[in-house]
């Protein structure tokens, strides 16, 4: 077995913790007892924030709905496919017409990078945070 020191990604609050491996597998978690944050302890998110990792049912590639099903697409794709969504939107109806929603699993550098997008990019101040839903 072997021990991976890393971040919880469930909030921003910024615990660490082991995830442990055994055979290339995630197995399980142990918190950190040198973090200052969480000081050796996790919550429930914490202690189970392993399980989607190996979970069949995981996406490991970005899907783009075309007709009535979802095709695999590459990250270029993808991402040219939400800008040119946005842009549409924002020439047709408004820059009021967005609204993007930011999530407490990312950093807060990438909510802060996020919000500066939504603003300086696309114009809008319709910018909330999931904490606040």
């Amino acid at each position: 077995m072997s021990k991976t020191l890393s971040i919880c990604p469930f909030c921003g609050c910024g615990c660490n913790f082991y995830l442990v491996t055994k055979d290339q597998r995630v197995i399980g978690v142990e918190p950190s007892p040198k973090n200052p944050i969480n000081k050796g302890m996790l919550c429930v998110k914490g202690w189970n924030a392993y399980e989607f990792i190996n979970s069949p049912q995981r996406l490991d590639h970005p899907l783009i709905r075309k007709g009535d099903s979802l095709v695999p697409a590459t990250w270029e794709e993808a991402l040219k496919y939400v800008a040119d969504r946005l842009n549409a939107i924002k020439s047709k109806y408004g820059p009021h017409s967005l609204g993007f929603l930011s999530s407490a699993k990312a950093t807060n550098e990438e909510n802060y990078l996020f919000m500066k997008m939504a603003r300086a990019v696309f114009k809008t101040n319709n910018v909330d945070h999931c904490a606040r839903l």
